[in-house]
C-alpha cells in the first residue's frame, strides 16, 4: 500500500514537471552583457525550441522586437539569435535597475508566435559623478558638535553592485562622514561635526570627498568640499512642510507653476534672508523643473512625459544669510494624458490573393500598441468603408485581416484597405495604416463575341486568300486567361467550306474564288477559346453573302441565231408606222442591275425604217413601207446589260417586205435577173417553177412548225412558254429576266385563193402605243400583228 502511494506521487510529480516545463518553454529567456559588439551571440533558438534549423526557413521564421527599432537578428539557416548593434543598458533603461528587452519569434506557416526576453546585464562602465566638482558649506562657528550636513550625492549610471557603494572623506580634525541609505535605496553621505569650529583659528577648510562603486575593478569620483566658517547665527530657516506633494499632467506647458516652497527665518538682516536651491536631486529632475532661488517657486522647465517617468523627487535647501539651512522634499506625480496615438505595426502581408479564395482567408497580420495607460492605452480597430474584409483579434493586441465575402477581380482588381486604430481616451486619438491588396485573376469568364451574328460580303470571282472581315471576342479576365484564339468549327454532315480564320486576330479569309450563280450565301461557325486552364470558349455564326458581279453577257433566246433564212419576219407592204414586226427576247444570268437589259438598233439596211424598244426589245416600223424600200431588210440588234462595265450580245434578224405572201422569195432568189421586157428561155422558166415550188414547201413547213409549237403552250394559242424552254432559259425566267411568253395565231383569210396568210394575230389586246394609233388598218386581212406580253418576273 505504501509503495503504491509512493508511485502515485511520483507520477503526479512527473506530470507536474512536464507541464511546468512546457509552460516555461512558452517564453524564451536569455541574458546578455551590455556593450557587446554587434552581431554578438544571444542564443540558439532551434536548440531551445527543439526544432531542426531547416524548419526556420521552411516556416519563414523571423524575430520581431517590441517598439519601432529592431534590436535582434535571426539567422534562418543556423537558428542563432544575435544583436544588430552594441547595446547600452544606461541608454535603453535609464530609470530602471533591471533592463529587459522583449521580442517575439514569428512563424508564418503554420502561424505561431513565441515570446522571448533578453535581460541586459550591467557592466561597470560608468564612474560615480558628483553634480558639482566643488561643494561649499557655510557653517556657523557656534554649530555644536554632532551636527550633520547633507552632501550632494554622487550619481552612477550603473546599477546593482556596479552602482554607487561607498563614500570616503579625506583626513581632517573636524569632520567625519556618516553614510545612509534612503527608502529608494540611494546611498547618501552627511558631514558630521566632530569638533567645534573656530573661525578665528581657521576660516575655511577644504575636504576631499570620494565616491566609490562596487565594480571590479572599482571606479570612483571626487568632489571638493569647501567649509566656510561663519559668524554666529542662532536661527535656521524653517519650512512650512517637510514634504510637498504635487500632481501635474504630463502635457503641462513650460513655465507652469508646480509648487512654491517657503521657509521662514526670524533673524534679521542677512541672517533672515533665505535663498533656495536644489540638493540631492537627479539631473533629469533639474532639467524638467526650475527653482526660483528668491521666491521658492518651482516651475515646469521641460516636457513632462508619463511614459518616461511617472514621478520625480527633489530636495530643496533653504539657506539664510548666516549660512544656516534647512531641507524639504518635493514629490511630483505625473498624471497620464492621452497624448499618444495608437501605433500599427504590420507583421505579415500577402502580396496578392486569388479571386476564388474562400471566405476567412488570412490576408495580413498586424499589431496595435498605445504607450498611454489605462483607458488611454486601450485600443480598438476597424476597417474604413464597405469592403469584403474583416478584422479578427488574436492575442497580445494582434489582429488578423481576413476576407469575409467572395471576391471578383473583374469587378474590383485591387483594394486599398485603410485600418483605423482608436484608443479609449476622453479625447480619442487614432492612427491609420493603408494595406494594398491585389486580386489575382482566375479563369472564370468565357470569351464573348461583340456581335451575335457576323455578316460579311464577298464579291464573286474574288482572289484566293481574300480577307473579307474579322470576328472579335473579348474576355473580362486578365493575362493568359484573356488571351483569345480563334478557330473554324467543323459542322457534322456538312462539307468543310473554303473559309479560313486567323487564330490570333480573327480575320476571315476566302480560300478560292466564288461564283454567285452557284452559291449566293453560306454560314460557318467560328469558335473563340481563352488561354486559361481549363480553357473557356464561345461560338458565333458568320454569314457570308456573295455579291453578284457582271460576269455574264446577255443570251439571246429569240430569234435563234442559228436559224435558216426561212425564219425571216414577213412584213406587208401596206404596214403603217408602229407596226410590230417581232420582239427580241434575251436573258442575263446575273442579278440585280447586272441583269437589267436594254435593246438598241446597231445596224440595219434602212436604219430610218425600223425602231427598237429600249426596254422591251420590240421591233416595229418607224414609218410606212414604200415601194422604194428594198424587199429584204437585215437588222442587227444590240442587247446590253446595266453592269459596270456593261456586257452585250447581238441578235441578227431579217424582214421581207411583201405585197402578198405569193411574192415570197428565198434570200438567194434576189440574185436572179428579172427581165420583164425580154423573152425568157426555157431554162429560166423551169428554174422559176422549181424555185416557186421550193418556196411553197418551205412556207408550209414553217407554218406547220409554228402551229405545233403553239399547241404545246399552256394556253390554246401559246407558242412559247417557260415550261417548254431549255433548262437555262427556265432558270432565267425564274430569276426574273425572261419576259412573258409570246402568243401567235396563224389563220387563212377568207376567200383567199393564193395561200395568203393572216399572220401573227395578237391573242391579248395589249398593244404598244404605235399599234394603238393604227386604228382600222389593223383589220385588213393582209395586216400582220404581233402581241408581246410581259412576264411579272421581268424587271427593267
Amino acid at each position: 500500500g505504501n509503495n503504491r502511494g509512493e508511485r502515485t506521487r511520483q507520477v503526479i510529480f512527473f506530470i507536474l514537471c512536464v507541464f511546468l516545463c512546457r509552460s516555461a518553454a512558452e517564453t524564451l529567456r536569455y541574458s546578455l552583457a551590455e556593450e557587446m559588439e554587434r552581431d554578438s551571440f544571444v542564443a540558439n533558438i532551434t536548440n531551445d525550441l527543439g526544432i531542426a534549423p531547416s524548419q526556420l526557413a521552411a516556416r519563414k521564421a523571423r524575430v520581431v522586437s517590441e517598439g519601432n527599432e529592431q534590436l535582434f537578428r535571426l539567422n534562418r539557416n543556423t537558428g542563432v539569435l544575435t544583436v544588430k548593434e552594441s547595446l547600452d543598458r544606461e541608454e535603453i533603461c535609464p530609470q530602471s535597475d533591471t533592463c529587459t528587452l522583449f521580442f517575439k519569434i514569428f512563424f508564418e506557416n503554420p502561424l505561431q508566435l513565441i515570446r522571448g526576453e533578453v535581460e541586459i546585464r550591467d557592466v561597470n562602465d560608468n564612474s560615480p559623478v558628483f553634480p558639482e566638482k566643488e561643494m561649499v558649506l557655510e557653517i556657523l562657528e557656534t554649530t555644536p558638535p554632532g551636527s550633520r550636513f547633507p552632501l550632494e550625492s554622487a550619481q552612477d549610471k550603473d546599477v546593482g553592485s556596479n552602482g554607487l557603494q561607498n563614500y570616503s572623506l579625506g583626513s581632517n580634525p573636524h569632520f567625519s562622514l556618516a553614510l545612509g541609505t534612503g527608502k529608494d535605496g540611494v546611498k547618501h553621505a552627511e558631514l558630521v561635526l566632530e569638533r567645534q569650529l573656530d573661525r578665528e583659528e581657521q576660516r575655511e577648510l577644504n575636504l576631499l570627498l570620494t565616491a566609490t562603486d562596487g565594480g571590479s575593478p572599482p571606479r570612483s569620483g571626487t568632489a571638493q568640499i569647501r567649509i566656510v566658517v561663519l559668524d554666529a547665527n542662532d536661527n535656521i530657516p524653517l519650512f512650512s512642510r517637510e514634504v510637498y506633494e504635487v500632481h501635474l499632467a504630463e502635457n503641462s506647458p513650460p513655465g507652469q507653476l508646480a509648487v512654491r516652497v517657503t521657509a521662514a527665518d526670524p533673524d534679521e538682516g542677512s541672517y533672515g534672508k533665505v535663498r533656495y536651491a536644489f540638493t540631492q536631486t537627479l539631473e533629469r529632475a533639474r532639467q524638467l523643473f526650475e527653482l526660483n532661488p528668491a521666491t521658492g517657486e518651482i516651475r515646469v522647465a521641460g516636457n513632462l512625459d508619463f511614459e518616461e517617468a511617472e514621478n520625480h523627487k527633489m530636495v530643496v535647501r533653504a539657506t539664510d544669510g548666516g549660512g544656516l539651512s534647512a531641507h524639504c522634499k518635493v514629490q511630483v506625480e505625473v498624471l497620464d494624458v492621452n497624448d499618444n496615438a495608437p501605433e500599427i505595426a504590420l507583421t505579415s502581408l500577402s502580396a496578392s490573393i486569388p479571386e476564388d479564395a474562400p471566405p476567412r482567408t488570412v490576408v495580413a497580420l498586424f499589431s496595435v500598441r498605445d504607450r498611454d495607460s489605462g483607458d488611454n492605452g486601450r485600443t480598438e480597430c476597424a476597417i474604413d468603408g464597405d469592403l469584403p474584409f474583416s478584422l479578427t483579434p488574436t492575442f497580445d493586441n494582434y489582429y488578423e485581416l481576413r476576407t469575409n465575402a467572395a471576391l471578383d477581380r473583374e469587378r474590383t482588381a485591387e483594394y486599398n484597405i485603410t485600418i483605423t486604430a482608436t484608443d479609449w481616451g476622453m479625447m480619442r486619438l487614432s492612427s491609420q495604416e493603408s494595406i494594398f491588396v491585389q486580386i489575382s485573376d482566375v479563369n472564370d469568364n468565357p470569351p464573348e463575341f461583340t456581335q451575335e451574328v457576323y455578316t460579311m460580303l464577298v464579291t464573286e470571282n474574288n482572289s484566293p486568300m481574300l480577307r473579307i472581315g474579322s470576328v472579335n471576342a473579348t474576355d473580362a479576365d486578365a493575362g493568359k486567361n484573356a488571351r483569345i484564339s480563334y478557330a473554324l468549327l467543323r459542322q457534322e454532315g456538312k462539307e468543310q467550306p473554303d473559309v479560313s480564320v486567323n487564330s490570333e486576330n480573327g480575320d476571315v479569309y476566302i480560300l478560292r474564288p466564288l461564283d454567285y450563280e452557284e452559291v449566293r450565301f453560306f454560314e460557318v461557325a467560328v469558335g473563340a477559346a481563352d488561354g486559361g486552364t481549363p480553357p473557356l470558349s464561345a461560338n458565333v455564326t458568320v454569314r457570308l453573302l456573295v455579291v453578284d458581279e457582271n460576269d455574264n453577257a446577255p443570251l439571246v433566246l429569240y430569234p435563234a441565231q442559228d436559224s435558216s433564212p426561212a425564219s425571216s419576219e414577213l412584213v406587208p407592204m401596206s404596214a403603217e408606222a408602229g407596226y410590230l414586226i417581232t420582239k427580241v427576247v434575251a436573258v442575263d444570268a446575273d442579278s440585280g442591275q447586272n441583269s437589267w437589259l436594254s435593246y438598241h438598233l446597231l445596224r440595219a439596211t434602212d436604219p430610218g425604217l425600223f425602231a427598237v424598244g429600249a426596254q422591251s426589245g420590240e421591233v416595229w416600223l418607224r414609218r410606212p413601207v414604200t415601194d422604194r424600200d428594198a424587199m429584204k431588210q437585215k437588222l442587227v440588234i444590240l442587247v446590253r446589260d446595266n453592269g459596270r462595265p456593261p456586257l452585250s450580245a447581238t441578235a441578227a434578224l431579217s424582214a421581207l417586205l411583201l405585197k402578198d405572201f405569193s411574192d415570197v422569195r428565198l434570200p438567194h432568189s434576189s440574185l436572179a435577173t428579172e427581165d420583164e421586157g425580154g423573152s425568157l428561155t426555157t431554162y429560166l422558166i423551169i428554174s422559176l417553177v422549181f424555185v416557186s415550188l421550193l418556196f411553197l414547201v418551205s412556207i408550209s413547213a414553217f407554218v406547220t412548225r409554228k402551229v405545233c409549237k403553239r399547241k404545246e403552250l399552256k394556253g390554246e394559242h401559246v407558242l412559247y412558254g417557260t415550261g417548254h424552254l431549255q433548262s437555262g432559259l427556265a432558270d432565267a425566267a425564274a430569276a426574273g429576266t425572261l419576259p412573258h411568253p409570246y402568243c401567235y395565231e396563224i389563220s387563212l383569210t377568207t376567200g383567199s385563193g393564193n395561200s395568203e396568210f393572216k399572220f401573227l394575230k395578237p391573242m391579248v389586246p395589249s398593244l404598244p402605243p404605235q399599234l394603238s394609233a393604227m386604228g382600222g388598218e389593223s383589220s385588213r386581212p393582209e395586216a400582220l400583228f404581233l402581241m408581246i406580253g410581259r412576264d411579272p418576273f421581268y424587271s427593267m
